[in-house]
């Protein structure tokens, strides 16, 4: 039997529920909230814990806003613009490592806010360009860095408001033959000095309109299932669905003059992707110690929809997205105090810190189109550092010192299944359970005075099997961001399974 390539692929683009998530409310302003615009600004001081020590940092934040918008009507900042100005105590690391140049990643948290309903936006990947760094007796230097952002909206009609939160930047620097220093930057996690009036813009949110469905393209066939009334329904704005119809067409217009290699299609990024925030927690056992720790409640941040591939002639929909998590501005999670049998009858107990290094966590969720249900299959996988501290064994503490921690990041791969009709499992927009395994590397840095690695390595570390390590995370749906008054914010901390 064969299949019609040309004819599988005139199904709709399926925008599977863990991947586009209800972009929903999101994706392209409409002719009359592009008509009446401001160009919002706002300076405030930062406090940002360079090497140096602590240090206020200049920052103004700008972008052009609509004015005013209807319910439901979202709202894509423009033009937007952040601007860091470093003094020269800030800048005395980089002028030790013979730096000539330095740049920066800015990721800001804006908070949206109508009545008393808010939920925190994550503008990342905002960029400034390389800057000559001032000489021994010159002055500081200033970063700008700019970008594409996610968009809002508000589904009550009143004063809606958005407001710079907390601000981190990624500054590296690279020497006059273009080489990066050793080390090749900073990492700075800033807060807003307090005292200050951080609102960037205030819109008026009008009710005298309420966005409708589109109705379905005419000509289309094999349509998904109607979401169930809990779930919030496609909601794609008109805009971006001709975009992407009109994309669609395109490569179906390809595939009449027998092209196959344009059956899948790749939607822009700038069309679907989002942030997102939510909460984890659960249990992870460490077989050799006959026990589980406690992990969590963990704040992650997403970013969703990084890249989204629609392939109708595989019935496939294949959504790439990221997480970091975030403990009082570090990538961690927050530490969890455990008490364990070491070799099976030495009570020990310890703080155990998990550290997320390298890139975000990469999500990558597959989901079968050609059946009734969706099925989906999501797949995290993390790079992680362990980190033991405040040990006591049988009572008596046992100084490890500040560094004891494995040898190297090991990989924490967490799967979930689900379905999106009728909905069931693990879906990333309303979270569920996701276990998996890991293999715990052997330990360095630990003791003070004689060497503890090889304790802690023959006690915790899995020389074995990957399943030695058993992981069990309950996630919270998102508080997504184009949404700030959706059900599911602010996000909140669900309750682990063993």
């Amino acid at each position: 039997m064969t299949v019609d390539a040309r004819a599988a692929a005139r199904r709709p683009i399926h925008w599977a529920v863990g991947g586009a998530l209800v972009v929903a409310t999101a994706l392209v302003p409409s002719a009359e909230s592009a008509a009446a615009e401001q160009t919002s600004e706002v300076a405030l001081r930062y406090a940002c814990p360079f090497p140096s020590g602590p240090e206020e940092v200049d920052v103004v934040v700008s972008a052009v806003l609509p004015t005013s918008v209807r319910t439901g009507e979202e709202i894509r900042p423009s033009q937007v613009s952040v601007e860091v100005n470093l003094e020269p105590t800030a800048l005395a690391r980089f002028g030790e490592l013979d730096a000539a140049t330095l740049s920066a990643v800015a990721r800001l948290t804006v908070r949206n806010t109508v009545g008393d309903r808010s939920a925190d936006a994550s503008w990342q990947d905002l960029t400034a360009p390389p800057v000559a760094l001032p000489g021994p007796d010159g002055g500081g230097l200033a970063l700008t860095a700019t970008g594409d952002v996610p968009t809002v909206s508000f589904g009550s009609p009143g004063r809606a408001t958005l407001a710079p939160a907390e601000l981190a930047l990624s500054l590296s620097s690279l020497t006059g033959a273009g080489e990066p220093t050793t080390p090749p930057g900073l990492d700075v996690v800033c807060g807003p000095a307090p005292g200050q009036e951080p609102e960037l813009a205030a819109i008026t949110v009008r009710g005298d309109s309420t966005p409708t469905a589109p109705a379905p393209r005419p000509g289309k066939s094999d349509p998904a299932p109607d979401p169930p009334p809990s779930r919030p329904a496609e909601g794609l704005s008109p805009g971006a669905r001709e975009k992407i119809d009109a994309l669609t067409d395109e490569r179906l217009a390809a595939l009449d003059g027998e092209d196959p290699g344009s059956c899948p299609i790749e939607i822009p990024p700038e069309w679907v992707m989002t942030t997102a925030e939510t909460y984890a927690a659960g249990y992870a056992n460490a077989a050799k110690l006959d026990g589980a720790a406690a992990l969590g409640p963990a704040f992650m941040k997403v970013v969703l929809n990084k890249r989204y591939i629609n392939d109708s002639c595989a019935s496939t929909v294949d959504v790439s997205s990221e997480v970091d998590f975030d403990y009082q501005g570090r990538r961690q999670l927050p530490p969890t105090k455990a008490t364990f049998l070491s070799y099976g009858f030495m009570p020990t107990t310890a703080t155990m810190t998990l550290e997320q290094v390298g890139p975000p966590a990469a999500i990558h969720t597959h989901t079968v189109t050609n059946t009734p249900t969706y099925p989906e299959e999501t797949t995290v996988t993390a790079q992680l550092v362990m980190r033991l501290s405040d040990v006591e064994v049988n009572g008596v503490p046992l100084d490890v010192g500040p560094d004891c921690r494995t040898e190297r990041p090991f990989e924490q791969v967490l799967r979930g299944y689900g379905q999106s009709y009728p909905p069931a499992g693990y879906l990333v927009a309303y979270g569920g359970t996701l276990t998996g395994y890991a293999h715990i590397p052997p330990f360095e840095g630990c003791g003070v005075g004689e060497d503890l690695d090889p304790i802690f390595t023959s006690a915790i570390s899995s020389r074995g099997k990957k399943a030695d390590n058993y992981t069990k995370m309950t996630q919270a749906p998102l508080c997504v961001a184009t949404n700030p008054e959706g059900p599911d914010c602010p996000p909140r901390v669900p309750d682990p399974e063993r």
